[in-house]
């Protein structure tokens, strides 16, 4: 997010006055929001007679950056890393800049855009047990969001019958829409949550629940505020939302090797249409650790070759129970009827717009670009070992011929 913070450096003949300033706010209704504009190094030049002026502006974003040490941090001034009550990390913006690294541990408050709620002895491990909770606060009434981003989410796993988290749980209360409980392992992932606009917005809690001594745990959430006329402001209802042309999205405690799909999950998740394009296809990701792909397990045995079952909203003889809505999906190879039945639900062990035990790449030209992942509390005897789901999106140019 391009919240600028800068320093401008003013070199005229032989005096040097250097000025910095933090975040600056506009001042005025919707757009008092940190700037978002030029970065980068601008000169200018101008002579008048024998007095030579030469002006150095250098210009850089807060976003984030990497630590001498591999670790996440924000980019921003000596300064207001100190006042912020950070700690530098490394250098950011050619050397103008340090990279800040920001932390809130149990009990504390987020009143910092770009902080991290990390585990108690972080990078150590933790095997404690209790509920470990941070309160987030808006740090301006045009605030939003707050996105999520777990750089680092290990915590137990769920239990292995009907793979409820019952053991560690992440939970967020408030906001909206309401996000589910989550365990397991989240490296990578994120999830969004709406505020109210507004000074007299509730605050936000998130809280890592831990039942055993048993479990080494993990955790670093990067914690980013988001105005209300970002660009990167979620679409209302998303939990999670992407952009790009291109991407990989996957289920909470999706791992190939560890990973159970997890229970009790309802949630929508968005992909921005980017400018001229006006279809997304989906393919379920590559397996490279299963002796077959088990990237898109929902249901049915995922150790035998499951296939895909489909529906609709209007029919759920098939994936009554755990599936993935994608609006009107279809198999880029199918040929289309003008009365063409059209799928919503996909579900089985295999990613696929038809029943067949072949992935293939699914189209959906409906926009916005939706899906909507839905699990039930139980599993089938059968279920056990399913993992969710992997799938690598790709855009469409609305020049394409999109059937």
């Amino acid at each position: 997010m391009n919240w600028t913070g800068f320093y401008q450096i003013c070199i005229c003949g032989a005096f040097c006055l250097a000025g910095i300033r933090g975040e600056t706010w506009m001042q005025n209704g919707e757009n008092n929001y940190p700037r978002q504009k030029a970065k980068g190094v601008e000169n200018s030049f101008s002579r008048m007679g024998r007095f030579l002026s030469l002006f150095t502006f250098v210009q850089f974003d807060n976003q984030a950056c990497t630590g001498s040490n591999g670790e996440n941090g924000t980019c921003v001034s000596q300064t207001d890393c100190q006042r912020k009550g950070g700690t530098s990390i490394g250098n950011c913006a050619s050397g103008y800049g340090v990279c800040c690294s920001m932390t809130v541990k149990c009990g504390g408050i987020v009143r910092e855009n770009g902080t991290f709620f990390v585990n108690e002895g972080y990078p150590d491990l933790y095997n404690g047990v209790g509920s470990c909770q941070v309160t987030l606060m808006k740090i301006n009434p045009v605030v939003c969001q707050f996105r999520l981003d777990f750089d680092v989410m290990n915590i137990m796993g769920p239990e292995t019958i009907n793979h409820i988290c019952i053991n560690d749980q992440f939970i967020v209360s408030g906001g909206n829409p309401s996000a589910p409980a989550i365990c397991g392992r989240n490296d990578g992932n994120h999830l969004y949550i709406a505020v109210e606009k507004g000074p007299s917005a509730s605050p936000v809690s998130l809280n890592v629940v831990t039942t055993g001594d048993s479990f080494q745990r993990s955790w670093k959430i990067r914690i980013t505020q988001i105005p209300c006329s970002s660009e990167v402001k979620a679409e209302n209802g998303c939990l999670q939302y992407f952009t790009g042309v291109s991407g990989q999205i996957k289920s909470f405690n999706y791992d190939l090797t560890t990973g159970r799909q997890l229970s009790n999950q309802d949630y929508t998740i968005c992909v921005r249409a980017e400018r001229n394009f006006c279809g997304i296809q989906y393919t379920q990701c590559v397996d490279n650790v299963n002796t077959r792909y088990q990237s898109f397990t929902l249901s049915g045995n995922s150790n035998q070759a499951v296939p895909s079952m489909v529906g609709s909203t209007g029919n759920t003889n098939f994936c009554p129970n755990d599936y993935l809505i994608i609006p009107m999906a279809t198999n880029v190879d199918r040929v289309v009827q003008s009365r063409s039945p059209t799928v919503d639900r996909i579900c089985g062990g295999t990613f696929s717009a038809d029943v067949t035990q072949t992935p293939t790449t699914v189209l959906s030209t409906v926009r916005p670009f939706l899906l909507f992942f839905h699990t039930d509390s139980t599993e089938n005897p059968m279920d056990q070992e399913n993992k969710g789901f992997c799938l690598n999106y790709v855009q469409q140019p609305c020049t394409n011929r999109l059937q």
